[in-house]
């Protein structure tokens, strides 16, 4: 480190500020204790379906096709299980692992209802990015997709294989685009000009929000907010579960309170996602 380097208090990701606001508990289960979780066939499977829609790109624009991105499906999915045989763990038999590529499959041809990738030619894909704020707090995460028309305005495109957010929920969906449109306008000193994202799952919808700096302003108030608040409770130790609907998919059910369980010993080590991992993982928000 040199004397103008700045001094790193801490990391944020999108997805582990998410786990904070969803439940401190889980974000200390997740950060600082690092408690091991068996993948989802849901996460798995965006996870798949990401990479081939950042490989499509690779080809040539008139050979984009659905079937091009549907050769893909496989050899993307053999290469992630080479990565990690445990994936295959997830299926009771080969008929559950059809029903699963199948519905990925349905995603990616829904994703051509939705966009036209012969007519796109994007900047980024799978971009990591990284800014540090004023006071030593570093944002970081990865971008699906950056476009850049040729008039300098910049789009950040996300792919996510849910279904659209019902308007109660679309707040928190946008959430993490302006935390990317935050590091970037932080990196680049210019607001994107446009936020999207892509859901895959359901009937496909496209959501589209255009920012402005006071709606980054906001987000930047609240990110700082949430690093006070991880603070504190590295501070005091108290990590407090926080019910919803989510607890339903939770691995850590057996060492949360709200389940008659006990939380192992905090370890002495600071948020963990800060410093160690950079590359999205299939437990990663997708």
């Amino acid at each position: 480190m040199t004397l103008t380097d700045p001094v790193i208090i801490g990391a944020l990701s999108p997805s582990r500020a998410g786990d904070f606001m969803t439940c401190p508990l889980l974000y200390r289960f997740r950060v600082i204790d690092q408690l091991p979780e068996k993948p989802s066939q849901a996460a798995v499977r965006g996870t798949v379906v990401h990479a081939v829609l950042e490989r499509l790109y690779d080809l040539p624009a008139p050979r984009r096709s659905v079937e091009a991105a549907l050769g893909l499906l496989e050899p993307q999915w053999e290469r992630l299980l080479a990565e990690d045989p445990s994936y295959a763990e997830m299926f009771a038999d080969d008929a559950e692992r059809a029903e699963w590529l199948s519905q990925a499959r349905g995603m990616l041809e829904r994703y051509f209802t939705l966009e036209d990738p012969t007519r796109l030619e994007p900047a980024e894909r799978e971009l990591y990015v990284q800014a540090v704020l004023d006071g030593g707090l570093m944002l970081r995460g990865y971008v699906d997709r950056l476009d850049v028309a040729p008039t300098g305005e910049v789009r950040v495109v996300d792919y996510k294989t849910g279904s659209a957010p019902g308007p109660d929920f679309e707040a928190k969906a946008l959430f993490q685009m302006k935390f990317y449109a935050l590091v970037l306008w932080r990196l680049r000193g210019e607001v994107p000009r446009l936020l999207q994202l892509v859901y895959l799952g359901g009937r496909g919808e496209v959501l589209r929000y255009a920012p402005d700096e006071a709606d980054l302003l906001a987000t930047e108030r609240k990110v700082r907010a949430l690093w006070t608040a991880i603070e504190r409770a590295l501070e005091t130790g108290e990590w407090r579960a926080r019910p919803s609907r989510l607890c339903d998919w939770c691995d850590h059910q057996a060492l949360c309170p709200e389940f008659g369980g006990t939380p192992p010993p905090v370890p002495a080590r600071q948020p963990g996602d800060t410093v160690r991992s950079n590359r999205r993982s299939a437990t990663d928000e997708l």
